[in-house]
């Protein structure tokens, strides 16, 4: 076993995390529009999104989807339009961002964990990443590959998450500043949908 292979991978991994991409920017803005605890459930959401994109590696289906044209781009189209739906609840929530209180504290993370889920399983381009990115660090000639993109999935899992979580912590400080103001409440609810919208289309043209 290499571990100076798993070394370079955790770094490689922070890296990804730590740069401007799709998912950091929307947890970074549902954590300064909600609250950091909100934020965390995003990121539970999208990290076990993860999970099943190293099943996907680690058994060959990100193979097939890589190689059938139609079944990617049926997936990239399911992913967008899953996207846009977001995008339109925002838009229906209000004139501005409202935190949620109470008894329905507990269904709106259950709510966004699955929208972080969701958001990560229907997005090929994640699984053909780890197509690309995970095999050129197996890092043992004698070890099963199934037990080995495991190991790195869970390994990409533990570092995005604590990086992840980290912003959400940071943006979510600022949320009660936020839900005080009307002008910037509305301001994070129009950013929350321009951020779903760029992400579908990004999706879809990327």
């Amino acid at each position: 076993m290499d571990y100076e292979i798993l070394l370079g991978f955790v770094f490689a991994t922070a890296a990804l995390a730590i740069s401007p991409g799709p998912d950091n920017i929307f947890v970074l803005t549902l954590s300064m529009a909600n609250g950091k605890k909100y934020g965390l459930a995003v990121v539970a959401g999208l990290m076990t999104g993860c999970l099943v994109h190293t099943t996907l590696l680690a058994f060959g289906v990100s193979e097939v989807i890589k190689r059938s044209e139609t079944l990617f781009w049926v997936i990239k189209l399911f992913g967008a339009a899953y996207l846009m739906y977001l995008a339109f609840m925002v838009f229906r929530e209000g004139s501005g961002i409202e935190l949620s209180q109470g008894n329905t504290t507990e269904l709106r993370l259950t709510g966004l964990f699955k929208k972080g889920f969701w958001m990560n399983v229907l997005n090929p381009k994640v699984t053909i990443f780890f197509l690309a990115f995970f095999p050129a660090f197996l890092f043992s000639d004698s070890l099963n590959p199934v037990i080995q993109f495991y190991t790195l999935g869970f390994l990409f899992i533990m570092v995005s998450a604590l990086i992840f979580g980290g912003m959400a912590l940071m943006a979510g400080s600022i949320s009660v500043y936020i839900s005080r103001t009307p002008k910037v409440s509305v301001f994070f609810k129009w950013l929350q949908i321009v951020v779903f919208v760029g992400i579908a289309v990004y999706l879809l043209v990327g």
